[in-house]
């Protein structure tokens, strides 16, 4: 048997047993944080994505249909379906003629 005794602890080992579980929850806690973090970022880009095709989708749709490419933005909101979250997205559109794809460009409002 040890000069310490069965239940008396040195400095070190009570300084690990406390600090080691503390340290080790703190950085799990960082790599939750930051994944959700990273997962919170590709949301915003997916939803970006999704918007801006939809609205491509919808212009091209409304070529088909009509013959000719939609004058406005509102056009395509009223008889295609395009919902679009004006508090968190804006929509740059811009035709140049009936015959020629618009410039869709989506950004998102910070």
């Amino acid at each position: 048997m040890s000069k310490r005794g069965i239940y008396r602890r040195g400095t070190w080992d009570v300084i690990r047993s406390l600090f080691v579980p503390i340290i080790f929850t703190i950085m799990i806690m960082g790599l939750i944080v930051d994944g959700l973090h990273k997962t919170e970022e590709s949301s915003r880009a997916e939803g970006l994505r999704i918007l801006e095709d939809g609205i491509r989708r919808a212009v091209v749709t409304a070529y088909a249909v009509e013959g000719r490419y939609p004058d406005t933005l509102a056009h395509i909101v009223e008889n295609y379906g395009i919902h679009i979250d004006t508090t968190r997205y804006i929509v740059d559109y811009n035709i140049f003629a009936t015959n020629i794809m618009p410039n869709v460009a989506v950004f998102e409002i910070r």
